[in-house]
């Protein structure tokens, strides 16, 4: 059940990040609310160029085989942890190089910093298996982070403010984990050249997997601000809002099971019964991929006119179905492909994959940008398009066979997304004829997988 309550804590920030996008678009001008997206989209850039590299080597080395082994990870943990927030605030100096002022490129900084202090932090809770206190953590920090940047925006409507209610949340939120889990995760730099050695190289090569995979959502926007001027802030909320779930589904379901699925490989190696996990692991991330998708488009259009904009709603409408697309392939290029790379250290192929779905994904962008002046449907298309072009060389090029996926739970929700997307089409102009139908066939083709996949997490 601890588990389950892992996925529902994500869940519940996920859905807190999607309310607070809607809220903040509703309360800021077209104009701010770009540039708060932008800024949100580089502060996580920063997280990931200063602080993805300690992650990754914590997800793959911490907490070790025994207690000295935790607290040596531990120490240099903190140590890194302490480094990479210096640089990060030095590179904040740059900002006026860029055209940015100096206080919007410190607060960016340290955002970055808090950030990525609080997610290694439930990072080291969830692989020490303390996933009670760390559901909570998870919850508290999207309760707080949306009571602070929406109370920011509402005391005024403008990108200060809402920056002040972003920082401000961090600092609570931190303030709060480091009290509630001090005793579990006491602070305590230290310094191993081996395990740093091992950190630098492992963690490095997957940071810079993962700075590649934001590159993507950075370079649309730049593409969609730098081709539509005012006009890409409909594109970019849908943007902003479809690839959420996703990353949500994925990265819950991989901070669940990969632990396990790491434990399994160094113990087993490349046994039956690691064959068997590592297909239950993709079945889960396709399948919940697949059943959250067709319940995004079923409910797509009521919640547009609901939640979304007037003004936004026409650029919004014509770009989500292509976004969602992308958004539904990108995280299986980024996190299902590369998963035997990552078990077996092998970091050509991580970083391999993240360039390509860079690439290409940005490329299709482009190309559609230059084709289709002005189009922003054709540019979201472009994207899709892309991002479906890397996940099909991706499988070409991985040789990994190692796995033994059952397919049941992912051919319904297929087929489920499949007469979800046909219904919202066909009965267009009738709004609740078309979602009605659509939730019908997401419901009668998922639940049954549904329940089989939450067993086998709770497992």
């Amino acid at each position: 059940m601890a588990k389950i309550a892992a996925l529902g804590a994500y869940l519940y920030q996920a859905l807190l990040a999607f309310g607070l996008l809607i809220a903040v678009s509703n309360l800021l001008p077209a104009l701010d609310y770009a540039a708060y997206s932008l800024f949100i989209a580089v502060v996580q850039f920063a997280d990931a160029i200063c602080f993805q590299w300690i992650r990754a080597a914590c997800s793959r080395f911490y907490p070790g085989p025994d207690g000295a082994s935790e607290r040596a990870q531990r120490g240099v943990i903190v140590a890194e942890l302490s480094g990479s927030a210096v640089v990060c605030l030095f590179a904040a100096l740059l900002a006026p190089l860029f055209g940015a002022p100096l206080w919007l490129g410190l607060i960016g900084a340290v955002a970055a910093i808090l950030q990525g202090a609080g997610e290694l932090h439930l990072t080291m809770l969830r692989f020490r298996q303390q996933f009670r206190l760390f559901s909570w953590l998870q919850g508290a920090r999207a309760t707080i982070m949306a009571a602070t940047t929406i109370g920011g925006a509402a005391i005024r409507a403008d990108l200060a403010f809402v920056l002040a209610g972003v920082l401000a949340g961090n600092l609570i939120y931190c303030a709060l984990a480091w009290v509630l889990a001090r005793r579990i995760l006491p602070l305590s730099a230290g310094w191993n050249r081996a395990i740093a050695r091992d950190h630098l190289t492992y963690g490095g090569t997957s940071a810079g997997a993962a700075i590649a995979n934001l590159s993507v959502p950075l370079g649309l926007k730049s593409i969609l601000i730098g081709t539509l001027g005012p006009a890409a802030a409909g594109p970019m909320l849908a943007l902003d809002l479809l690839q959420r779930p996703f990353v949500m589904i994925v990265s819950s379901l991989q901070a669940i099971r990969f632990p396990e699925l790491v434990a399994v490989f160094d113990r087993e190696g490349d046994s039956e019964s690691f064959r068997a996990e590592l297909g239950r692991f993709y079945a889960l991330l396709v399948g919940f991929s697949l059943i959250g998708a067709a319940g995004l488009i079923a409910v797509l259009g009521l919640a547009t006119w609901i939640a979304i904009p007037a003004g936004l709603q026409p650029a919004f409408l014509r770009t989500a179905p292509f976004f969602l697309l992308m958004a539904l392939l990108r995280p299986l290029i980024s996190t299902l492909l590369p998963t035997p790379a990552h078990l077996r250290r092998r970091l050509p192929a991580i970083i391999g994959l993240a360039v390509l779905d860079c690439a290409m994904t940005c490329a299709g962008a482009l190309i559609a940008a230059w084709l289709f002046p002005g189009a922003d449907a054709a540019i979201a298309a472009g994207a899709a398009t892309g991002a479906g072009a890397a996940l099909a060389l991706g499988i070409a090029l991985m040789h990994w066979r190692s796995f033994a996926m059952p397919w049941q739970p992912v051919a319904l929700p297929a087929a489920a997304l499949a007469l979800s997307w046909l219904s919202a089409g066909w009965f267009s102009g009738n709004l609740p004829v078309a979602t009605g139908l659509a939730l019908a066939a997401v419901l009668a083709f998922s639940a049954r997988p549904f329940l089989t996949l939450l067993r086998w997490i709770a497992r």
